[in-house]
């Protein structure tokens, strides 16, 4: 693969042992994995994160915040676990870049697409902060728009709860539950499988973008993801 994007949720960066809102650690081990693969040559990467570790849209609607206003929030949750990422990065030796859909300027560039292509064809790790500027819309979505905007090859969905895949059940819930290997974007769709929210799926299926969700936080996961190899499942 030459251009990949990574979508990260903001529980991804945060610890599982403790209250931290952004586990050192655990952002230490994925940028080593992100900085080894880029290292190796031949990868452009672009970094989509959450902020769900900090702040959800959804969870202050549905306690009566104003939704939009709720989302705004999330969206700078986003750009500290973006800022956290770059940090971790830049200390094993990989330039990167912040790029803000919300304007910042003091601390992330503003979101302009030629310039992210232009710093990924320089070895710059990109990293994508503040959704797509707009509420009522889960990371997610900007994760595919932002692949297709920049002409990536595939998204990789990192998931960060033990599951290696997408699955015909819950394996957490129901043992016997059927792994994946490959789907179809119409089969996730029919089947109404919890790969993505329902939006970026229907983008990817669109814009014939193919999506591998993995187990992220399994040693060595991300390094196979990012180069190419076939770990958990493709939906394409």
């Amino acid at each position: 693969m030459r251009r990949v994007v990574l979508k990260l949720s903001g529980e991804a960066l945060a610890s599982s042992a403790s209250d931290e809102t952004i586990d050192a650690s655990v952002v230490d081990f994925l940028a080593t994995e992100i900085a080894y693969s880029v290292e190796a040559g031949g990868l452009e990467l672009a970094v989509v994160v959450g902020g769900g570790n900090i702040w959800r849209g959804a969870t202050g609607a549905m306690a009566g915040m104003n939704r939009a206003n709720s989302d705004l929030m999330g969206m700078l949750g986003t750009v500290i676990n973006a800022l956290a990422l770059q940090d971790a990065i830049e200390n094993h030796g990989r330039p990167t870049r912040v790029m803000s859909a919300i304007g910042m300027d003091q601390v992330a560039e503003p979101y302009i697409r030629r310039r992210a292509v232009r710093h990924l064809e320089k070895g710059r790790v990109v990293i994508f902060a503040a959704g797509m500027g707009n509420p009522y819309f889960t990371t997610d979505t900007p994760a595919a728009q932002r692949a297709a905007e920049i002409e990536a090859e595939v998204v990789l969905k990192g998931t960060h709860g033990g599951v290696d895949g997408v699955y015909s059940e819950d394996p957490r819930k129901n043992p016997h539950a059927t792994k994946y290997e490959e789907l179809s974007f119409d089969e996730v769709l029919a089947k109404d499988l919890r790969v993505m929210d329902l939006t970026a799926i229907t983008f990817c299926k669109d814009n014939k973008l193919p999506l591998r969700v993995f187990d992220l936080m399994a040693p060595g996961n991300l390094r196979r993801a990012l180069a190419g190899e076939a770990v958990g499942t493709l939906v394409k």
